[in-house]
């Protein structure tokens, strides 16, 4: 072939592998995310995440969990859920000094978690702290029984250290599925938040809903192991949680944007709809808590 003809041929393949689709868990910020059915809200309020960005000041999030938070399944430690869910903060609050720090160690359950937490946790002064629960329990003897007790304890210990609290519910997996103490292991989570008055990210719920109604196959979302999550799934995950905990934080804000308080110390505060950013509206008005 003439040498002529080589390079715009050459050009063409480079062309072509460029826009070839990235092949699922082998991209650090994969493609979107499914419009998910599943709301994302928290049921309880981050009052001091929303004041300590309201005022400016660093806000410090630790999550602490297993093998799902310290990223098993990510092609780079950079695609596992805590290092998403930073970025897309700082996205969403680019003038805020936001840091997620990742404390998760694969294949720990609760008692080891509180056995770090001094160390791990209240050591960092944390804003908020989002713990990852209840999957390893279910692959351990007595693990549905003594989760309550280990929940509250749990809890228990952020609240001693005055920071807010998310807890994560298991993921939604052929090898979690497979145990007949899920289901009861997401109810427990859910009623123990809402006894405690701590907010819970139903990570089970929004991963059931990309295979039942986004119709996707577990590999789609999960690694090779059928159990953990792959680069999108983490990705996905994590923008869910963080539209969570945005919309929780903004209408924090708009509300004490007109409280009495607020009015009085502010004689010209505009409305709250008018003080929050349009992205933010936008944001917020298909989460509102």
């Amino acid at each position: 072939m003439h040498l002529r003809l080589l390079a715009p041929l050459a050009l063409s393949a480079v062309l072509l592998a460029a826009a070839a689709p990235p092949v699922l868990g082998q991209t650090v910020i994969p493609a979107g995310c499914p419009a998910s059915k599943t709301l994302a809200k928290l049921n309880a309020p981050l009052a001091r995440t929303a004041a300590k960005l309201r005022a400016g000041e660093p806000v410090v999030i630790v999550a602490i969990g297993s093998s799902s938070t310290a990223g098993a399944g990510a092609s780079v430690p950079g695609a596992a859920y805590p290092s998403r869910l930073e970025a897309m903060l700082r996205e969403r609050f680019p003038a805020a000094d936001i840091t997620v720090v990742n404390r998760g160690v694969n294949g720990q359950d609760a008692p080891e978690m509180l056995a770090r937490f001094d160390t791990d946790v209240a050591a960092l002064k944390p804003t908020l702290v989002i713990w990852q629960s209840g999957v390893n329990a279910l692959f351990r003897d007595n693990g549905l029984a003594a989760a309550a007790g280990l929940l509250h304890e749990a809890i228990a210990r952020v609240k001693a250290i005055n920071a807010d609290l998310v807890l994560v519910d298991p993921q939604y997996a052929p090898r979690v599925l497979a145990d007949a103490d899920s289901g009861p292991m997401v109810n427990l989570i859910a009623s123990i938040g809402a006894e405690e008055g701590v907010a819970v990210y139903h990570r089970f719920a929004l991963m059931r809903d990309w295979h039942e109604t986004s119709a996707m196959g577990f590999d789609s979302f999960l690694w090779k192991d059928k159990f953990h999550m792959n680069d999108w799934g983490y990705n996905c995950f994590a923008r869910d949680l963080g539209r969570a905990v945005v919309a929780n934080v903004e209408s924090l804000q708009r509300s004490a944007d007109v409280s009495p308080a607020a009015t009085a110390a502010k004689p010209g505060l505009a409305p709250a709809s008018a003080a929050v950013r349009p992205a933010a509206t936008a944001v917020s008005a298909s989460v509102t808590p």
